[in-house]
């Protein structure tokens, strides 16, 4: 049986592949704080966090995401993944930190995304 860092990951994946605001929401908590960079202002509130990712949304088919679990403990995952957009050229290594309720929607999410040279 998959962890529940792992499922929420699948199910992240799955909101990214169809940038569908039931399916992005699905995945926070009504109170969840959202942040796209340590630093950034947060997204406070799924309503909020489903907003920004529709205003930020990458479309289906431009990029390809691979990660692995580095951690898991009750209510924490760390997750590393590697992000690339061929068309652009961009390539990404992905730091993630999720906190996750009871019931596997996070309360808190935060990724660090660093550039590396696109390799192809």
């Amino acid at each position: 049986m998959p962890s529940a860092a792992a499922e929420w990951v699948a199910g992240y994946v799955q909101a990214w592949q169809t940038n569908d605001p039931a399916d992005i929401g699905a995945l926070f908590t009504d109170d969840a704080v959202y942040l796209t960079a340590p630093d950034a202002t947060p997204r406070r509130g799924r309503d909020a966090i489903v907003a920004g990712w529709l205003e930020d949304l990458d479309e289906p088919g431009t990029w390809a995401f691979d990660w692995r679990l580095l951690h898991e403990a009750p209510g924490i995952a760390f997750i590393q993944g590697r992000t690339v957009y061929p068309a652009r050229g961009n390539d990404y290594v992905n730091l993630w930190v999720l906190r996750l309720a009871d019931d596997g929607r996070a309360t808190e999410f935060t990724e660090w995304y660093m550039p590396r040279p696109h390799k192809g």
